[in-house]
């Protein structure tokens, strides 16, 4: 569930030769001190959720890029059935594991780490696909096509993820997003590769504005301090820790152009 601006920073270091496994540790431990990776809210999980149904205590449920668990805690509170979080970092998942097991969920909640581009999963397993922020990690097109194969006959997806909500944009926020993420797309474009990939849309919704102010951007501000006091002195971390400062303040200046939005789908036919 990391935030794509982390993706962007290591685009960016990457492209200068200079990234590094100490370079990752630097993000994950910047994000580890945050309940949640990346825009969002217990109460748009639910609102999600809702729009799914015969979900029963025999459901196998994957979160694909779970981070720390912050939303698949409040899945495994509101729903039956046995809950799998992946993600490729195992500082996020020692976290996740041990707030499952703080929550008392251990028995249906168990985080592991694995790629999502090569999913541990049988064909037709999975009754239900959740992903926050996180498929633009694979790519909103190829996780579609790519997961797919994993749900069941009937199976839902749920993903949110960054989308423009006009067709023009000032050239500082375009210029920006389409180098972080070249997929980046309109709604009605990511609607339509969802038809196109084998599902039935069922529902789209824009997240609210305090899913990035109130529950994303304000629990930055302690976490960035931690981070700095720790890595002081260290280039790459400020440059980081700078990286964020300038996402808060361009989701100020043009958030009436993008932000997350959640798609919800339904697998038709095999």
């Amino acid at each position: 569930m990391l935030s794509v601006y982390a993706k962007y920073i290591t685009i960016m270091s990457n492209e200068n030769k200079t990234i590094h496994e100490f370079e990752l540790n630097l993000i994950c431990d910047f994000f580890s001190n945050m309940e949640r990776q990346g825009p969002g809210s217990p109460e748009v999980t639910l609102k999600a959720l809702s729009f799914i149904d015969n979900l029963t205590d025999k459901s196998l449920i994957a979160d694909i890029g779970c981070g720390t668990g912050g939303q698949t805690m409040v899945l495994a509170e509101h729903t039956p059935g046995q809950i799998t979080g992946l993600d490729f970092l195992s500082d996020f998942i020692h976290i996740f594991n041990r707030n499952a097991l703080q929550s008392g969920l251990q028995d249906r909640v168990k985080g592991i780490v694995g790629s999502m581009d090569d999913l541990p999963f049988q064909k037709e397993e999975l009754d239900l696909i959740w992903s926050e922020g996180a498929i633009y990690n694979i790519g909103f097109e190829r996780g579609l096509n790519e997961w797919r194969q994993y749900l069941k006959p009937g199976g839902y997806i749920a993903v949110s993820e960054s989308s423009w909500f006009t067709d023009e944009r000032p050239a500082e926020i375009n210029d920006f997003w389409v180098d972080a993420y070249p997929e980046i797309d309109t709604i009605p474009n990511q609607v339509a590769k969802i038809h196109k990939a084998g599902y039935l849309p069922v529902a789209t919704f824009i997240l609210p504005e305090n899913c990035w102010t109130e529950h994303y951007f304000a629990l930055k501000v302690p976490a960035q301090e931690i981070f700095l006091r720790k890595y002081a002195g260290n280039k790459i971390a400020e440059e980081f820790s700078t990286l964020q400062s300038m996402e808060v303040e361009l989701y100020r200046k043009y958030k009436e152009f993008y932000g997350y939005v959640f798609f919800i789908a339904k697998k038709v036919g095999q």
